[in-house]
């Protein structure tokens, strides 16, 4: 009896399944303005198009390809659309998807160095490309996590670290309070890290911001004064360039200067906004960067890296090292003290070769190719914006700095309330179009839309387009009201 084959799949189906496969990416990627920007789905569908049991008997892999188009695609909302102007948009490039390939393929895991040397020294040079592009000072060492998130949690544990509790060892259980400081339009993961901590949400502090929603800094230092006169210990400040709802930029220099008076860890999130550090006309944004303890910039946010791949540096690695090294037997190898075990650096043992995806995109488009398309952007969400400025019908609710545009219909017989009601129906019927997909923030009370020009696909025509819809649907829904 001929013995079945119980190891991988056959080289040449794995070939022909592969080529199958580039060939549907291709065709998505090529006709994906074809489909509506957000599905017509409810909660629940593609669960009921589902078996609840998995297949006793395997299936040829042409049904798997089939039913991405039958069951998957239909529930998918595309990012990789143009009319994709939502949060911040991440879009993956073609090189960024054939890395992600090679490291599936390699299937490294980069807990030491020993377990794949090329991972870790690809990592180390790469994110030394990255921060001169960034135009960062030598001093930052670079490691990639998945997520701003945890990029941020890793800096403010360092910062705890930092102030030399032995809270490693000793736990929360007899400290003092500790206090981490950022503004009211921080991103929630700040406030996600110090409940993880152990901080917790009393322990964050979150300070007012200004016209233009901005850190207030004498408000920053008050809040500090009086929390060390209270006995509560100022651990952490987080500013920000490039805020969620706004992208406004915190003035970085000042909360710099307090920190250091204060001898405060400063955390800086760029998440999206890091990557124009790149050009010398945006640098006004970024003044003071260079006293940060740690920064954190997405690749995969605004320079056209599939997710997931966040680079926090920071000055000193040694705090995070001390904060998460810890090393079992099995783990401990002859090359330990030569070079860097990318698992002291964080709660995670194994790690994907992310680095490839970076390294693939920077070298296929080049630093100035990077540049080019991210000065497009800017240039297109200047424009928006000045068509906003100038119809008597909406007004821009904050500054433009970046990439993203925060407005709202607004007519003069409408007072806020209904202002909030008609913008709140404005974008339901937007979105619900399937043309166009865009997000909210409130601001000041007042219900805002968002439009984030930042994928790689996205042309003038696209924004010509939206701004088309938007005004439509504002002046069919003006009528109703």
């Amino acid at each position: 009896m001929e013995k079945k084959n119980l190891c991988d799949m056959p080289s040449n189906e794995f070939q022909d399944s592969g080529h199958k496969l580039i060939d549907w990416s291709t065709n998505y990627l090529k006709n994906v303005e074809k489909y509506k920007v957000l599905p017509d789905v409810k909660p629940g569908d593609i669960i009921s198009k589902l078996p609840p049991v998995p297949p006793e008997e395997a299936e040829p892999f042409d049904n798997i390809i089939q039913d991405i188009d039958k069951i998957i695609l239909p529930g998918i909302t595309h990012w990789q659309h143009p009319n994709f102007m939502a949060y911040f948009a991440s879009t993956a490039s073609g090189p960024g998807i054939l890395a992600d390939i090679v490291s599936s393929t390699l299937n490294s895991n980069g807990m030491v160095w020993k377990t794949s040397p090329a991972l870790t020294e690809l990592e180390f040079v790469v994110l030394n490309w990255y921060k001169k592009m960034l135009n960062l000072p030598e001093e930052f060492k670079g490691i990639i996590y998945d997520t701003a998130s945890i990029s941020s949690l890793h800096a403010i544990a360092s910062a705890r670290e930092n102030i030399n509790l032995d809270i490693k060892n000793r736990g929360l259980y007899q400290i003092p309070k500790l206090r981490l400081y950022c503004s009211e339009q921080a991103h929630s993961s700040i406030e996600k890290a110090a409940i993880t901590l152990g901080i917790g949400l009393n322990g964050v502090k979150k300070i007012p911001v200004d016209s233009e929603y901005k850190m207030i800094t004498s408000e920053l230092e008050n809040s500090i004064i009086e929390d060390i006169n209270n006995g509560i210990i100022p651990f952490c400040v987080v500013a920000t360039i490039g805020t969620t709802s706004t992208t406004s930029v915190d003035p970085v220099d000042k909360i710099s200067e307090i920190c250091k008076k204060y001898n405060l860890w400063l955390h800086v999130d760029a998440a999206y906004a890091g990557v124009t550090a790149m050009l010398p006309e945006m640098r006004q944004y970024f003044q003071g960067i260079e006293n940060a303890d740690s920064i954190v910039t997405n690749p995969h946010k605004w320079l056209f890296v599939p997710i997931d791949l966040s680079v926090l540096y920071i000055k000193k690695p040694d705090v995070l090292k001390q904060a998460f090294s810890l090393v079992p037997e099995y783990l401990k190898t002859n090359e330990d003290t030569l070079v860097d075990n990318l698992m002291d650096y964080g709660i995670q043992l194994g790690r994907r070769f992310r680095a490839l995806k970076l390294w693939f995109v920077i070298r296929y488009f080049g630093v100035e190719g990077l540049k080019k398309r991210i000065r497009e952007h800017i240039r297109l969400a200047k424009l928006f914006a000045n068509w906003i400025d100038e119809h008597p019908n909406f007004e821009r609710l904050a500054p433009v700095p970046f990439s993203t545009v925060c407005f709202r219909a607004k007519f003069p017989h409408l007072n806020e309330e209904a202002l909030n009601i008609f913008n709140e129906k404005l974008i339901n019927k937007i979105n619900s179009t399937g043309k166009l997909f865009l997000t909210h923030t409130k601001l000041n009370n007042k219900f805002t839309l968002r439009l984030v020009i930042s994928g790689i696909r996205q042309e003038e025509k696209h924004v010509v387009d939206a701004w088309e819809l938007i005004k439509n649907i504002a002046l069919s829904l003006q009528e109703e009201f």
